[in-house]
Formats: C-alpha cells, structure tokens, sequence
C-alpha cells in the first residue's frame, strides 16, 4: 500500500502531530505505526543512515504535549508544551466524542461538538503560526450535515471550513464527508495556496469494509445469485454502484417517500418506503451508509429486506455514532433484523459497543499514518486515495478460493 521511497524523497519538514483528547487513542495507534515504518526505514539505509537521522526517521515519538484547561465558568484556552516551530503539523480531532466531560460551575458537562470545534481552533491559535504547515485530519466533518443552505438557515460547515483556511490551516483531510460539495466553500487561495480540502471517500473505506467481510464470512458466495448490494435511500446510491461493480453484483435501493408539508423533530416525515432493485429471496445484503445516527434509518431498511426473502443482512456504515444508544439496535438483532454492523474507529466508540456479538470495529489507523507519512513527504498520495486495483485483487483471490 505504500508508496514512499524513502530514500529519494525529504521531509516537508520535521513531522510532529497533535492528537486532541476526542481522539487520543487513534493518535496513539497512527504515531506507533509512523514510528515502526521509519525506524524500518532507518535500519534498511545502509550507507544513509546519517541522512536519515538528521531528518529525524529516529524519534520514538511524534505526538505534542498539549493541554487545554478550563476556568470554572467553562471557558478554556490551549497550551502547547514543546516547540513546534518550523515543524509539518498534523492535527487530529473527533468533533463528535461525547465521552469526553468538563467541569463547569462546579457540575460535570459534556463536550458537544462546538466546544470540541473550539478547542480544536484553541490548538491552532496556540501554534501561534510558528508550524511551517498545519494540516487538520478531521474524519467526521464537523457541521457535515448541515451543509446545504435552504430559506432562512444557518450555513455551519461551509463557515467552519472558512474559519479553519483563515487561521493557516493549508489542508483538511475528512472521510465519506455527507456532501463533498461544500469544499466549494474554501477553493485553493490564489496568494497563498491554502484552502485545499481531501476527502477519503468509499474507495478505501470500500476496501477494508470489504476485507474485513470476507476474513469474517469464509462461506459467503460473491456472485450476483448469492450476493446484493444495497443503498437505504437515494443518496446513497454512488457508494453502493461502486462496491456492486468491484463485486460483479447487483445493487439496489430503498426510495422515501416524504411529506414536506410538515416538519418533525427538524424532519419530514416519511409517509411510504419502496424498494428499487431484484428479488432478494436467499440473498446475502451488504446494507451501506455514511453514518449511523439514531440507527432507525438503517434498521428500517434491513427489517424491509428481511422481509423480502434476504438470507443476512450485513450493515457497513463508516460513522458508528448511535445517537440514540444502543438499546434499539440490540432489540434489532434479538429479532433477526440484522447478522452484523461494520463502522471504523474514525469517531468514538463505547466498550459497551466494542463487547456486542454483531458488532464489528474496521481499524482506519494503518490508513491515516500512511496519509501522513506521505504527505509529510510531499509525495503523489493517488495510490492512497484510489484502492480500485486493490479491491479488485481481494475479489480476485475470494473468487479463487471459491474455485470460480
């Protein structure tokens, strides 16, 4: 999967990389990764191997120190404990962990995604523009959802986004961002070349979720009689064409019928669901989506497979948010609805969930550390982004194996 050739390319400049709290974990895995696959490095240089130093492929850590303290009313600043001057700083942040707590007059608080955000921005300023770059790894884009900007409303994601360039940050890598338009939101800056967004869309997430499915499901045919791919709703259907055509299947698609005349809870009610695609009687289900939030859309669309004849249901979602907690999804697969749930360790995830008989955890750290890496080496990142070929060989080799 690696694309670096340490030898004929240099640093940016020196790496470092600042993991907030909401993600400290995946920091960890990502920074242990980048160590073990420079330190290779430096014991295969040979002849190099003062170069190599001297670019710091040594180090046994590359994480900041950082604090973000808070005064009793809840306010807070951030505080970098060790220089970052001249540095390509990577800063990595789950706007979306609701595990993480502070204290405020005197009770214990959640930390929403806006306090989250703000301290995010807190690093950033705290940086003091000493960094030589700054690039923001952001996998569930905060505001992602409220993107779209009808009558009177707020335009939150495309504002972050601006707000983020006009600090300094030159890059912000997401995954499977709701709308990939609004990076219109911030083109590429004329003067100072900053402005550039990266999306990570289902192609490699398409990969691992694929893999992980068949090191899990030895006896699963991959063929169209045995195997379908399915959307829940229409804005879905680009990510399940694509995981369909890899997989030589057919696809299908649940279309929502709403009414928007009134509003409820901030939606339009769904009036009737109807199924777009073929017979499904004794079929295996791949169920895709971005996210699952309260899982009632998703646990929806699997009990109207279920009922169309679909022999399992395996739902793959990159964001594991469960909103609602747990307690519908559990009743969900106590009735059969579904087998499993694959989302990917880009957001918080709860032990509780982690111990669940159907759930599946898709590790994204190997992933990230090698954006990193290769960025931090201002080499080509195409080979990371499109994982078609890769995809393909899995097919290939589960083909083989099933002697087809």
């Amino acid at each position: 999967m690696s694309n670096i050739n340490y030898h004929d390319s240099l640093l940016v400049a020196p790496l470092r990389i600042i993991a907030l709290n909401n993600c400290k974990e995946l920091g960890e895995k990502i920074n242990q990764l980048i160590i073990e696959r420079r330190h290779k490095a430096l014991s295969e240089a040979g002849s190099c191997r003062s170069s190599f130093k001297m670019q710091e492929y040594d180090r046994d850590d590359y994480l900041v120190s950082y604090d973000c303290p808070r005064f009793g009313t809840g306010e807070g600043r951030a505080v970098i404990n060790q220089s970052i001057r001249g540095t390509d700083l990577f800063i990595i942040a789950d706007t979306v962990n609701y595990s993480e707590l502070f204290k405020m007059h005197g009770s214990i608080s959640q930390m929403s995604p806006d306090d989250h955000f703000m301290d995010l921005k807190r690093v950033i300023m705290a940086c003091g523009g000493s960094p030589r770059r700054i690039t923001v790894i952001m996998p569930y884009l905060y505001e992602g959802r409220q993107n779209v900007r009808t009558a009177n409303e707020s335009l939150d994601c495309a504002q972050a986004l601006q707000e983020l360039t006009e600090m300094g940050v030159e890059t912000i890598i997401t995954f499977d961002a709701h709308d990939s338009r609004v990076q219109n939101a911030i083109p590429i800056h004329s003067s100072l070349g900053i402005g550039r967004l990266i999306y990570q869309l289902p192609i490699p997430l398409c990969k691992m979720f694929i893999r992980e499915i068949f090191e899990r499901n030895p006896e699963m045919p991959v063929d169209a009689d045995h195997l379908m791919i399915v959307s829940p709703d229409e804005g879905g259907m680009g990510r399940a064409v694509y995981y369909a055509s890899l997989l030589g299947v057919n696809m299908g698609t649940f279309y929502r019928r709403r009414d928007y005349s009134i509003t409820v809870n901030g939606e339009h009610p769904i009036v009737s669901v109807e199924f777009l695609g073929n017979d499904l009687s004794g079929k295996n289900i791949i169920l895709l989506d971005d996210m699952i939030a309260s899982g009632q859309t998703i646990i929806d669309a699997a009990e109207e497979l279920k009922k169309r004849g679909a022999a399992k249901v395996i739902i793959c979602a990159t964001f594991g948010l469960f909103s609602n907690g747990l307690e519908k999804i559990d009743e969900a697969y106590e009735k059969g609805i579904f087998d499993n749930i694959y989302t990917t360790n880009l957001v918080h995830c709860p032990n509780e969930l982690l111990h669940k008989q159907y759930y599946v955890n898709v590790d994204m750290s190997a992933y990230i550390s090698l954006i990193i890496d290769t960025l931090n080496h201002d080499t080509s990142v195409n080979n990371i982004l499109d994982a078609t070929s890769r995809i393909q060989e899995l097919v290939k080799k589960r083909l083989q194996e099933q002697g087809k």
